[in-house]
């Protein structure tokens, strides 16, 4: 059997990620896990709660994919991928990763953080027998590093979305309901962002998924209001982009006279917006608070500090 491709979701959070990863996790033949970079702290350091609701360790798909993978999560040296990951990748190091070619010693690092990675990925293949994998990860650095993984087939998938609405999500404090009981881990609550600087990172992030595209690494861009408006679309586009023959077959999305909704199975999901949480028939909406409850000198700021990004993706900078 071919090892499974490699669906990498990037670009900032807060841009409708989780319920794009949800979507395409119900597509045949596609397995979708949440943001693997945070399995090593959160799942199997901390325990936090699977997408299917149960504790990490309980959980009976991480329970057979960590065997699978490690011969047991606990032979995993999670020092080590902490080490490894603030060696190798950070947004500091992106443009070191760009280069055509990485110091030994760099290169070493790179393939021992890699290699924690592709055993999971190769874990869920075993475990699924799945075509494509879906990992939420969205830091540009960690795509960056995969581009360096050799026989992976990787394919990115941008999600953009208007930064005045990512910039007012970042500014909500949002309750995690990963953690469990009253002794939960320090970061009950998701991370917050003053709006100038989730439009920096806006811009980060989105101008890093750019320069991977020239590199060569295979993209397809999807604006998240775009996809809103027409999942079932958008879905057999990404499906096309992945090599998935006939997946586009979207059995599980609905429309009524209010717009589109989604039947939705259980997921096993490690991290991720609350909604990964969510089964059963949800609607598919656009969330447009920000134009009614940001300020309007935030949104000015916001507008400003990623104006060439902004009109690069089509959004108008006087939208109010």
């Amino acid at each position: 059997m071919r090892s499974p491709t490699l669906i990498y979701l990037g670009g900032l959070g807060r841009s409708g990620s989780t319920i794009i990863e949800r979507l395409l996790g119900q597509l045949p033949g596609v397995c979708s896990v949440g943001e693997v970079v945070h399995l090593w702290r959160r799942g199997i350091g901390d325990g936090e709660r699977c997408g299917c609701g149960e504790p990490f360790p309980d959980c009976p798909f991480w329970s057979k994919v960590g065997p699978a993978a490690f011969g047991g999560w606990d032979n995993v040296n999670l020092d080590e991928v902490n080490e490894l990951r603030a060696a190798v990748d950070r947004t500091r190091f992106i443009p070191t990763l760009a280069r055509s070619t990485l110091s030994a010693e760099h290169r070493r690092q790179v393939d021992d953080y890699l290699s924690y990675y592709l055993r999971v990925y190769a874990g869920i293949a075993e475990v699924t027998g799945c075509q494509a994998i879906v990992d939420s990860s969205k830091h540009a650095s960690l795509a960056f590093c995969l581009r360096w993984s050799e026989g992976t087939d990787l394919r990115v998938v941008h999600i953009v979305r208007d930064p005045r609405a990512v910039a007012y999500s970042w500014t909500r404090e949002v309750s995690r309901p990963d953690v469990n009981g009253p002794a939960a881990p320090r970061d009950s609550r998701m991370w917050t962002y003053s709006s100038p600087t989730a439009a920096l990172q806006w811009n980060a992030q989105n101008g890093a998924m750019q320069l991977l595209a020239r590199l060569g690494t295979p993209m397809l861009r999807i604006r998240y209001e775009d996809f809103v408006r027409a999942p079932s679309a958008a879905l057999g586009e990404i499906a096309s982009f992945a090599g998935l023959p006939g997946a586009a077959t979207a059995g599980f999305l609905g429309e009524d006279d209010a717009g589109y909704w989604a039947d939705l199975a259980p997921s096993h999901t490690v991290s991720g917006n609350p909604v990964r949480f969510a089964t059963g028939r949800i609607p598919i909406r656009l969330d447009e608070r920000w134009r009614t409850s940001m300020p309007a000198a935030q949104r000015r700021v916001v507008s400003a500090l990623t104006y060439p990004l902004l009109r690069h993706y089509g959004y108008p900078r006087g939208q109010a």
